[in-house]
């Protein structure tokens, strides 16, 4: 998964995180693997994988 925010600042939210767990929980059942959620921000990105946050 992936998306931007148009802060500019990549740093994942509490919703951010949230809907993740949420998608990775109702993916799992369908044999659907998130491998990783990546946030693009004006500087750079955030890997929510990388920050083990799933």
């Amino acid at each position: 998964m992936i998306h931007n925010h148009p802060s500019g600042d990549p740093t994942p939210s509490r919703a951010d995180i949230d809907v993740t767990k949420q998608i990775v929980d109702a993916a799992k059942p369908l044999g659907i693997t998130v491998h990783d959620h990546i946030i693009v921000g004006r500087n750079g990105h955030a890997s929510l994988k990388a920050l083990r946050l799933i």
